[in-house]
């Protein structure tokens, strides 16, 4: 039997005791009574209060909405009109005026009276909403991936432990079916002992909120052609075009946050902050919390990592207004000295190529499974069938959830760890992040599983953090 690595990191050790007595503690309540017939009680409902009402902030405060036993309180965004449809939103749902609407997440955090926050902001702002929310001892369902940086994923895991709250990370595909079989079937060794899989991610951009048509037709006049964001540099009349002033309801120095001031180009805020290393990761970091997390999974490797990592990505220039990796592709290698496993077992995740097919796909000494939020394949037709593996091949039984958002609240009543925890979710993204460094410095890095640090490679090692803009810090 495959069994995960039994030494790992300082932040596994610790989550190992954690998640001892976070399972036994499922008698211990956070209110007087959760249950009851019909609705409960306002005084026995769990209270929210929600950060963020960007992509995956309206979705997931919808799914928290039409659950009875939570009650959505008070909202928070630095944009006037999304911070409005954020609270019509949720007073529609109740038919009143109760929510409160915030400018300053510290306010909100400040409240007593709220037990838990959806946080679903840009990645350079998570760490220090993350921390600040742990202090205040709220529980947390927190958008993937988890930080920028390794750094701050390790902070926001202390800071989780340190106060002992929950914590779900939105890589909601562990509440799937399919998903679900897949890593059953891998972690019950149906397919042998696994030597590789591969990690299909998205390349490219996407422009999520339709903002780059209207840039380029202001480009239009142009001689020369111009595309894409990724085209656009600082000294062209197409960058001078493309800055313009924030718009007035919009906080964008705050926005900013951490990150180093650069001018207001609507192309790169709202979504598409995404494409630009100022405030996002790319496809790789977006992504590797869904698919990324799902190898780990099958593989049992939530608290594990690779011990070898090389990246090779193409970029756009380094000033441009998008200049996340277009292609990418890492090569990971995880140790059986570190896995425990009978052999090493290496990882291509990749994107933009056509190389690696979307999705994940474990390949084994007896045979092959892949998923993906559209497929389902295997070597042996019958797993296929239906949406779980037959009872007599369930020797190991993964965690179950039938849905992400619910499972987060019956865990805020239970104070069991949820399907996603903050420390699968840091480790889940570390290939991402040590990927996209590898890149970055453009050499294979070596990562101390144990120790959750490179080696003997300063310049790689100043990448696991980064600088932030005065005055902000962490909690």
């Amino acid at each position: 039997m495959n069994t995960l690595n039994s030494g790992s990191s300082p932040l596994s050790a610790f989550t190992r005791r954690r998640f001892m007595q976070l399972a036994g503690a499922a008698m211990i309540v956070p209110r007087s009574v959760w249950a009851g017939s019909g609705r409960p009680s306002a005084s026995n409902r769990i209270t929210l209060g929600v950060i963020g009402w960007g992509m995956m902030g309206p979705a997931n405060t919808k799914a928290f909405l039409a659950e009875d036993d939570c009650q959505v309180v008070a909202a928070c965004d630095l944009d006037k009109d999304h911070l409005q449809a954020a609270v019509d939103t949720i007073n529609g749902r109740y038919g009143n005026k109760d929510c409160k609407a915030y400018h300053d997440y510290r306010e909100l955090l400040a409240r007593d009276d709220i037990d838990a926050v959806m946080i679903a902001i840009p990645d350079h702002w998570h760490a220090i909403v993350a921390t600040e929310a742990a202090n205040r001892k709220k529980d947390i369902y927190g958008e993937k991936p988890l930080a920028r940086t390794v750094e701050e994923q390790q902070a926001i895991v202390k800071a989780v432990q340190k106060n002992n709250i929950i914590w779900q990370a939105g890589s909601w595909q562990r509440s799937v079916a399919p998903f679900h079989k897949a890593a059953e079937i891998v972690r019950n060794s149906l397919i042998g002992t696994v030597t590789h899989v591969e990690v299909g991610l998205p390349g490219g951009h996407h422009d999520f909120p339709g903002t780059v048509p209207a840039l380029l037709k202001r480009l239009s006049s142009l001689p020369d052609k111009i595309t894409s964001p990724a085209q656009i540099v600082p000294g062209t009349a197409a960058w001078d075009l493309a800055v313009t002033e924030p718009p007035p309801d919009f906080d964008f120095d705050r926005w900013l946050g951490p990150s180093k001031m650069e001018p207001y180009i609507d192309a790169r805020v709202y979504q598409n902050w995404r494409w630009n290393y100022n405030t996002g990761g790319g496809q790789l970091l977006d992504w590797i919390g869904h698919h990324g997390d799902i190898a780990h999974w099958g593989l049992g490797f939530d608290l594990s990592g690779p011990s070898e990592i090389e990246g090779f990505g193409e970029f756009p220039a380094a000033n441009a207004i998008w200049n996340t990796a277009t292609k990418y592709t890492v090569e990971c290698t995880y140790r059986k000295q570190v896995t425990h496993y009978a052999g090493d077992v290496t990882m291509t995740i990749a994107g933009g190529s056509g190389a690696v097919s979307m999705g994940t796909k474990w390949i084994g000494t007896d045979g092959w499974v892949w998923v993906d939020r559209n497929g389902f394949d295997a070597s042996n037709p019958e797993w296929i069938k239906g949406d779980s593996l037959p009872e007599g091949l369930r020797k190991i039984k993964l965690y179950e959830s039938k849905e992400h958002r619910r499972n987060f609240l019956d865990c805020v009543k239970s104070r069991k760890p949820t399907i996603a925890p903050v420390e699968t979710a840091h480790h889940s993204t570390l290939p991402g992040h040590l990927g996209l460094i590898s890149m970055m410095v453009g050499r294979k890095i070596h990562w101390d599983v144990a120790q959750e640090k490179i080696l003997n490679d300063p310049a790689a090692s100043e990448l696991l953090s980064r600088p932030y803009r005065a005055p902000f810090k962490l909690a």
